[in-house]
């Protein structure tokens, strides 16, 4: 096994390089452990360990600090020194290829996808909806595929709503599920996710999944920072639920590439919890299965979070890498934890995996990786490697050079919103109006005549026909504005 075709995460107790083959690291992984025990470094090392084996990273810059693999490391100190204790690790200091993006678009480039696109499912976990008022969620996106409607933004999706209203006929047979109170619920939720920011994320351009797998020109692999240090705090369900979509977008986009010597593209997914926090049956089983599929499409998924209890057990049951490092054990219910997280490793005779856990340092781990069959390898002490970036985060101008020379800069700052529900019912709604005959249209003295001949009968006669030939007029229109209208799921 070459340094060429390997992971190396850095020295086993013995002093040999330790590592995990490329072509299984689509095989998924966890990186563990108690705050400041050194996850980030870690997560860092194996970010640059991808780009030069020139596989797209993905990653979510929960603190802030990621971002230091912009820019080349000054290896100092005790990091200087383990450096100097693996000879055959190569250290070089080097910035790698970052691309930072922010929800907000203030720290990064905009990162928006659409409502077609994240679907009623994903949606209704992130407004946290009952199970009537997701029904009534998804009968609205029937009827906008139906319709030929698109829902790109959360405007979109509220004109539909009060349109369905106020036209419950459309609805059709799901009627039913769509009543007064699970429309208006659905509207006050959407009106507390717009206070919460999340409107930014909602709209066009949408996040295109080739600007994040394109390799740069040096064919390494180009790393995607997503600055969540401030969604995490204000907005988890928004942080959760967009890389929940990723994945999905992931899935259902990508070709089968079957077993490759590495995979297209690394997901590293910080504060791994919140992604399972809260989530319905429905989304928790489909996540599972994605999971267990997706690295079938090239796609590794790397889960970043404080103990593996966080995770489902389905979930970790797929997990092949494993970088374990400190946990502490004070209650009876952490020790018992402990045990579990010692018992989830092969064992190794030469030490206790449950003592170790205990005693790990800053930038230690207990490391289980897979063999060359796929198997699981028996667990192994490890010193992580120091980053060849730089440890800690950028300067704010160092930030904002890194963005005036992206190479997607100007691609997806300036919002577009083009044609689609909110205009189109708006338009239907004006139309209604203009064509709505009026009173001296109609003969209001013949009518007014009629009516006191024959009284209040003969006058609702009248409204009656008038009311069936708006409705007739309004049919025709609708015919003629969904013959252009654009169809389906943007791609």
């Amino acid at each position: 096994m070459s340094a060429n075709d390997q992971l190396l995460l850095g020295a086993a107790s013995d002093g040999q390089p330790l590592g995990q083959l490329l072509r299984l690291a689509n095989r998924h992984g966890l990186v563990a452990g108690a705050t400041g025990t050194g996850k980030t470094v870690t997560l860092q090392r194996l970010a640059e360990a991808f780009s030069d084996a020139g596989v797209a990273v993905f990653a979510a810059d929960i603190k802030g600090d990621l971002c230091g693999l912009a820019a080349a490391g000054n290896p100092q100190g005790k990091i200087a020194e383990r450096i100097a204790g693996m000879p055959w690790l190569g250290h070089q200091p080097k910035a790698y290829p970052v691309t930072l993006w922010d929800v907000a678009g203030q720290s990064g480039h905009p990162l928006r996808t659409t409502l077609s696109e994240m679907g009623p499912l994903l949606l209704g976990a992130l407004l946290e909806l009952t199970d009537s008022q997701q029904a009534a969620l998804y009968a609205a996106f029937k009827v906008a595929d139906r319709e030929g409607l698109l829902l790109l933004d959360l405007k979109d999706l509220k004109a539909l709503l009060n349109h369905l209203k106020e036209h419950p006929e459309l609805l059709g047979e799901d009627s039913a599920l769509f009543t007064s109170t699970s429309s208006q619920a659905l509207l006050r939720r959407l009106a507390t996710l717009e206070q919460q920011g999340a409107e930014a994320l909602f709209g066009e351009p949408a996040l295109q999944l080739e600007d994040i797998l394109r390799p740069t020109a040096d064919g390494r692999g180009a790393i995607h920072l997503l600055d969540a240090s401030r969604l995490v705090h204000e907005a988890p369900k928004v942080y959760a639920t967009f890389l929940l979509w990723l994945l999905a977008e992931l899935f259902e986009q990508l070709p089968e590439r079957g077993d490759a010597d590495k995979p297209l593209l690394a997901l590293f997914f910080d504060e791994a919890h919140l992604l399972f926090a809260d989530t319905p049956k429905a989304l928790q089983e489909r996540l599972e299965q994605v999971v267990r599929l997706i690295r079938s499409k090239g796609v590794g998924v790397f889960f970043v979070t404080q103990s593996p209890a966080d995770l489902p057990d389905a979930v970790l049951a797929q997990l092949g890498l494993r970088i374990q490092h400190g946990l502490r054990a004070f209650t009876a219910k952490e020790q018992k934890a402990l045990r579990a997280v010692a018992d989830g490793f092969r064992p190794n005779p030469a030490f206790d995996s449950l003592t170790v856990l205990t005693e790990l340092g800053i930038g230690e781990a207990l490391v289980g990786t897979l063999e060359d069959k796929g198997t699981p390898a028996m667990v192994q002490r490890v010193a992580i490697a120091p980053p060849q970036s730089r440890i800690g985060p950028l300067s704010e101008s160092e930030r904002q050079v890194l963005l005036r020379q992206s190479a997607l800069l100007g691609r997806y700052e300036k919002p577009i919103d083009r044609e689609s529900a909110y205009e189109r019912l708006t338009a239907r709604a004006q139309q209604s109006e203009a064509t709505a005959p009026s009173p001296a249209e109609t003969g209001s003295d013949l009518g007014s005549m009629a009516g006191e001949l024959l009284g209040g009968f003969a006058g609702q006669v009248m409204k009656t026909a008038m009311r069936q030939a708006a409705n007739q007029i309004g049919r025709q229109l609708v015919r003629g504005v969904l013959g252009s209208l654009l169809g389906g799921k943007r791609r």
